[in-house]
């Protein structure tokens, strides 16, 4: 599900709430050393997102944050800002040349740069939650 997050809306939150679990606590994100990624530079959407992209040659930005049931994609397009919400039973993560998360249909690759080597250790407490959360709820039982 893609929000329109420019403004807050009362609603947007508890659509958030429901689809990826409330926000961590302060001190939980200090306990996981952070829950956001730095911004990266996107090289490519699905063509379903392309609405989302700056149209001129600007340079697309996007940042993620951790959510206890799955991640938000922010998505910057000059003064908008959209949210892609993903559970983690949506989320595929794929390692091609930089990253590319897809869900729902939909798919965004983050360029291989400072930008995104920067994020390292970002990606693997994303991918360590992602193994736990579908080893908790037996998606894929061992």
């Amino acid at each position: 599900m893609i929000l329109n997050s420019t403004y807050t809306e009362k609603n947007h939150k508890q659509i958030i709430a429901d689809l990826v679990g409330k926000p961590y606590s302060f001190f939980e994100a200090i306990k996981l050393k952070g829950i956001g990624s730095k911004r990266m530079i996107v090289s490519e959407v699905s063509p379903n997102l392309r609405v989302l992209m700056n149209k001129v040659t600007d340079v697309n930005y996007a940042n993620i944050e951790l959510r206890r049931g799955g991640i938000i994609v922010y998505i910057n397009k000059g003064l908008q800002n959209f949210s892609w919400i993903i559970p983690f039973y949506q989320l595929v993560i794929y390692r091609t040349n930089g990253m590319s998360i897809h869900a729902q249909g939909k798919f965004i690759h983050f360029k291989n740069n400072k930008t995104f080597k920067e994020n390292k250790h970002f990606f693997s407490k994303l991918l360590d939650l992602k193994v736990a959360y579908d080893v908790q709820h037996n998606l894929y039982p061992i």
